[in-house]
């Protein structure tokens, strides 16, 4: 039999005597009943099997680059733990970058990294030239003890300003915009929506509630962007609408139509078709985020003469009080009570403004009985 080789390829007999071929570099095997050795199918498969690994190879972050140093930072524990939201965010940023994924460490210093802060922002937004901006903070950040990077060179630029008359990024909602909403969303999404409204947290945190967490009427979570502890108080407004929500057996508080726990891609999509679908109607206004829901809680509450501290505590913005690993704390969940029942006097009064401006219109306030009429 003639001997055949192939560069990079190893052809040898196995301990059963049948011929076996495959690229040393990747492990891919050569099927050789379909491509016999030394055809013309073999060769061309050796040939196909090569290209592939050539081309992933040029797409692996050389070390010693801007793209090395990402890779590593991916790597990194920090990352890993980070949110879902984070993540989707910090590969967002590292795609932006993939064009200058080779540029030499050696070449990396504040000057270069405002020059590609400047041209973010003039081809994407002044918004995702500082998210990548940040982005690169953490990357070198990371990159800096292990001896990768000298310095933190992207904290050095500066920041694009907000440009005037930009609109607000979470904007609140007003008291009919959510009652629209709500009455127009599917039983599913009206759920997941109310329960944002009705406790103030981000969307990816409210989603992840599960039904375990609730004790005495509070809802009991670290949140997952800063892992700061949560006390909820379960509200009437939101009682009733987890009465009236479809019933499931997933672990969590919400469920999709499938009564599978919600992903935060498929509470999107949902989200926007139905915003899409009201906006396209004229009966909302443009803007509205899920994540508004959250400012529009803040916003009720400092109207309504609370103060930082204690929207703070309610939100899990950034209270000292419980940790980085939540514990039952009976006093903040009083406290939060306290705050909570100032919200509820705030949605009974819009409802009874929204009632009395539009008196034709049925409200879906779960206690809109106990709201006397103007």
């Amino acid at each position: 039999m003639t001997l055949v080789r192939v560069k990079g390829f190893k052809i040898f007999s196995d301990r059963h005597g049948c011929m076996r071929c495959y690229h040393r570099q990747t492990g891919q095997k050569v099927d050789l009943r379909k491509s016999p050795i030394g055809s013309a199918e073999f060769f061309a498969e050796c040939t196909t099997i090569s290209a592939a690994s050539e081309a992933l190879k040029q797409r692996r972050p050389k070390p010693g680059t801007l793209g090395g140093l990402i890779s590593v930072y991916f790597a990194e524990e920090h990352f890993l733990e980070r949110s879902k939201a984070t993540k989707r965010e910090y590969r967002m940023c590292a795609n932006v970058l993939k064009p200058i994924k080779d540029t030499p460490v050696s070449s990396i210093d504040t000057p270069l990294l405002a020059a590609i802060h400047d041209k973010l922002a003039k081809k994407h937004s002044w918004d995702k030239a500082n998210r990548v901006r940040n982005f690169l903070i953490q990357v070198f950040k990371y990159c800096i003890p292990k001896g990768l990077i000298s310095k933190n060179f992207a904290e050095g630029v500066i920041k694009k300003p907000r440009p005037k008359n930009t609109p607000e990024a979470y904007r609140t909602w007003t008291f009919e915009e959510v009652q629209t909403v709500l009455d127009a969303a599917s039983p599913q999404l009206r759920a997941a929506l109310a329960t944002i409204f009705c406790t103030g947290q981000d969307p990816t945190d409210a989603l992840e509630f599960r039904k375990d967490q609730i004790d005495d009427g509070v809802i009991w979570k670290g949140r997952n962007k800063t892992s700061v502890g949560a006390a909820v108080p379960i509200s009437r407004v939101l009682e009733a609408e987890m009465t009236n929500a479809p019933a499931h057996n997933a672990a969590t508080l919400l469920a999709s139509s499938k009564g599978t726990p919600w992903t935060y891609d498929g509470f999107a999509s949902a989200w926007q078709r139905l915003r899409r679908k009201l906006e396209e109607a004229g009966e909302i206004a443009q803007g509205l985020t899920p994540k508004g829901l959250r400012h529009t809680m803040a916003t009720w509450l400092r109207e309504a003469g609370q103060d930082e501290r204690e929207i703070s505590d309610l939100l899990a913005q950034d209270s000292k009080v419980m940790g980085l690993h939540y514990s039952r704390n009976a006093a903040l969940a009083r406290k939060n009570r306290k705050t909570m029942r100032v919200w509820e006097g705030e949605y009974d009064r819009r409802a009874q403004e929204a009632k009395v401006s539009n008196p034709q219109r049925k409200l879906s306030n779960p206690n809109d009985k106990d709201i006397p009429n103007g």
